[in-house]
């Protein structure tokens, strides 16, 4: 895999995150332990994402 295909793969990751975090936010009772996962996972993939750019 090369590394443009590898970013837009995390990019599409972390896209499908975002949206499955404001599903859970927009709930009435939102899972709080739930979006707390996501939102560590959605970082962990952010900052992977910008360490790639930078090499």
């Amino acid at each position: 895999m090369n590394l443009q295909s590898h970013l837009d793969a995390l990019k599409g990751r972390h896209a499908s995150l975002e949206n499955k975090i404001a599903a859970e936010d927009s709930r009435p009772s939102p899972d709080n332990s739930i979006l707390s996962r996501m939102k560590v996972e959605k970082l962990r993939l952010k900052e992977q994402i910008e360490r790639l750019k930078t090499q």
